[in-house]
């Protein structure tokens, strides 16, 4: 795991075992030469039939795997296997595109001898280019071949762009006496915005969960982690969430409501809250990461608008980077938010430093929160004073790194 193998969430321990870390999923990531000489074509398939949930960008420009993937999930079948490019996105190249993102299902379901309506397909990279698929068709083969239980670390990075390191993790908890794992994978580091943001998420879990619930628990653990994530406030047109559970853990359906479920509900939300840590560290060009806290707003809607607003805020990001204090930028970005508040009350503190009270510099010495925007990791809090709403978005800072990377580069 990026930064840390073994860290402890509220109630679970996200360890870095990945997609494979629960029984009966395998893996692998191959390098099939799509765009550079690294892994760029990973396979996730499960043993059994798996139930499946997905989430989708909420951009109007859609790639193809996207549409394909949105198709299977409305038809309902079991799956059976995820197979994922990287270096070239399928997006926003007509018929072809589509029909290229079927045959990618097609042949990775004659490899697994698995129904075609049980593969589903995601791919990131360059916009408007063509799939070089008899790369793509050798990769599928290579990949099905080298499937293994510990291939998860190697599927974590075949599906990286320009992220500069793998994003995976793992956990477990007993229910009723049985063991049950949930693992991930997450690619992503620039066109990262909240509302689903370049974004790919795969999860696995061994535990029996029903479909409807399973989609329940995603829908809830995005809307807790990467919709609440921002590095430079781009939504993608191929933004895709999965999770697979095949059941192979033997235990009793889990069903809200019922024994057990909050806690594997909440084994998921840790599990992406950590995957979006990752990401966020590791956005483009970026050398800091930052948890943006409101609370005392109106609403919950209006603590929101204000976290998204900072988190955004190039302004902001910019002076992270430079580790200025420079908490008027925070104020201002609060007050175009939308959001209604009276600034003569707005408090703000770095890492429980307050430097605004009142709305007024507390004359707290800045070289202490230099100190404090100097550190790898830090949290901004703002309390608006206005009510009991509170909202927190993970972020991170702007450098001129990430100029450089975008310049070169089209995701």
């Amino acid at each position: 795991m990026a930064g840390n193998a073994n860290l402890m969430t509220t109630r679970f321990t996200i360890s870095d075992g990945g997609v494979t870390a629960p029984r009966g999923f395998r893996a692998a990531g191959v390098e099939a030469g799509i765009k550079s000489p690294r892994r760029d074509l990973a396979l996730l398939a499960s043993e059994a039939p798996a139930v499946i949930a997905g989430v989708f960008t909420t951009n109007r420009v859609q790639a193809a795997p996207v549409l394909l993937c949105k198709a299977r999930l409305a038809e309902g079948a079991p799956a059976r296997a995820i197979v994922i490019n990287s270096g070239c996105a399928n997006a926003c190249t007509g018929e072809r595109g589509l029909r290229d993102a079927e045959r990618m299902a097609v042949l990775t379901a004659g490899q697994l001898q698995a129904p075609v309506s049980s593969v589903y397909v995601c791919s990131t990279g360059t916009i408007g280019i063509p799939l070089p698929m008899d790369r793509v068709e050798a990769g599928i083969r290579q990949a099905a071949a080298a499937l293994s239980a510990q291939g998860g670390a190697a599927a974590a990075e075949a599906i990286m762009t320009t992220d500069t390191r793998p994003k995976r993790g793992s956990t477990s908890l007993e229910i009723d006496g049985c063991s049950i794992t949930l693992g991930g994978m997450a690619k992503g580091s620039g066109m990262i915005h909240p509302a689903m943001a370049t974004l790919l998420v795969f999860l696995t879990t061994d535990a029996a969960v029903g479909r409807a619930d399973l989609q329940c628990v995603l829908d809830r653990a995005v809307g807790l982690s990467f919709n609440r994530l921002s590095v430079d406030g781009d939504r993608s047109t191929n933004d895709t969430a999965l999770f697979m559970a095949n059941g192979a853990a033997g235990n009793a359906p889990l069903r809200r409501g019922r024994r057990g479920w909050r806690r594997f509900a909440a084994a998921a939300e840790a599990l992406c809250a950590e995957l979006a840590r990752q990401i966020a560290r590791d956005g483009e060009g970026a050398t800091k990461l930052v948890v943006v806290r409101v609370r005392g707003a109106a609403s919950r809607r209006a603590a929101e608008q204000v976290a998204r607003a900072v988190s955004n805020s190039l302004l902001v990001k910019t002076s992270w980077f430079g580790a200025d204090p420079n908490w008027g930028r925070v104020l201002c970005a609060a007050g175009y938010s939308g959001a209604a508040f009276d600034p003569a009350r707005v408090s703000i503190a770095y890492n429980g430093l307050e430097a605004v009270r009142g709305g007024e510099p507390t004359g707290l010495d800045p070289a202490r929160l230099r100190d404090i925007l100097l550190r790898p990791e830090f949290e901004l809090e703002i309390d608006l004073h206005a009510g009991r709403g509170c909202y927190s978005m993970t972020t991170c800072d702007c450098s001129e790194a990430y100029v450089r990377i975008n310049a070169a580069y089209m995701t």
